[in-house]
């Protein structure tokens, strides 16, 4: 009885909790992936204290694997449970609050701040292109894996989106604005 009760408190404490981007979903059409069917696909995959936060791909669960491997196990329970073929994006607690901690942006209007988080890092020489755009009147600064860019206007004014950073950078990411990514610490936080 004792051993259990060691290597159930050793679990526990290997688990971490992570925010996971979904890019690309919506809640209609071929990317539908409905959020409580995905609550009840993680949890019986043995995620811990699944929630989700709206519709549109955000998820924080309790684990005790990697960003890598739950980026692959959440993909392969879409894929095959929902038809979808969506880029995962997982980052720890601490990751995800350093994206917010590492804005450039101070005493700014906050609907017009967006963080696009990059699947991966970009080869250098194709990072130096991208910085040499000229990107004004919005303002871009690459930050590790994260692009903070602060719009002029609104996003959807704007071609510099989700879209033209994948296509210019040559890896996936997903967009979110700062009220999304600050609820997202908050629920993360539990």
């Amino acid at each position: 009885m004792r051993i259990l009760i060691n290597i159930d408190l050793h679990i526990l404490y290997l688990m971490k909790t992570y925010i996971i981007l979904l890019r690309g979903v919506m809640p209609f059409g071929k990317n539908k992936v409905p959020m409580a069917v995905l609550r009840v696909l993680l949890t019986q995959a043995g995620l811990k204290n699944v929630q989700t936060y709206i519709q549109t791909g955000n998820i924080i669960v309790e684990s005790h694997l990697n960003e890598k491997q739950l980026e692959q196990m959440v993909h392969d329970l879409i894929q095959e449970n929902l038809g979808g073929d969506i880029t995962v994006t997982a980052r720890n607690y601490a990751q995800f609050a350093k994206i917010l901690q590492n804005n450039p942006f101070d005493d700014v209007d906050t609907s017009q701040l967006y963080f696009t988080i990059l699947h991966s890092l970009p080869d250098e020489d194709i990072l130096n292109n991208f910085l040499s755009t000229d990107f004004s009147p919005d303002q871009v600064v690459v930050k590790g894996d994260v692009i903070y860019t602060l719009y002029a206007t609104k996003y959807s004014d704007s071609k510099f989106n989700n879209n033209f950073f994948e296509r210019k950078l040559q890896v996936r990411a997903t967009t979110r604005n700062f009220n999304t990514m600050n609820k997202l610490l908050e629920l993360g936080k539990g």
